[in-house]
């Protein structure tokens, strides 16, 4: 069953339910010698008004993110993945990942922890997790800690 999947997403957010979605992401893509795509879609929303007061909080949210990529690039490899991308974006993770990235890298699965850092939109908004289970081209995955 899993050898269908060749090319598999996981959105990353520096959650620990983002985290094991990744450990996830790479045992399965290790055994299946897929691709694995490591995202992370940085929230423009929450730092748009921010951004016309301090253009350095933006690029320190652009620097952890990619840190953070670059982090599990390296984990991924050492856990055996052979191919590794990743991908950093701004917009709306639940547009970006879904409709934006999966379809760009011929997405076959998509793991994503259920819930991220960011409680108060969960609330208002639904998870993320949610939105890309709806809009997915592809099959989802949702991870969900003890």
């Amino acid at each position: 069953m899993l050898k269908d999947y060749d090319n598999i997403l996981v959105a990353v957010d520096g959650s620990e339910n983002g985290k094991k979605a990744f450990h996830k992401a790479c045992r399965i893509a290790k055994e299946v010698d897929a691709r694995l795509v490591v995202a992370h879609v940085v929230d423009y929303r929450t730092f748009a008004t921010i951004e016309h007061y301090n253009q350095a909080i933006l690029s320190e949210v652009e620097k952890f993110g990619k840190k953070l990529l670059e982090e599990h690039q390296e984990e991924a490899k050492q856990a055996g993945v052979e191919q590794v991308t990743t991908v950093l974006e701004f917009g709306s993770p639940r547009q970006k990942i879904p409709k934006e990235i999966a379809k760009k890298y011929d997405i076959d699965l998509i793991l994503t922890g259920a819930t991220g850092l960011n409680a108060v939109e969960r609330v208002m908004l639904g998870s993320v997790s949610e939105a890309i289970t709806r809009t997915a081209p592809c099959d989802v995955l949702i991870v969900r800690s003890e």
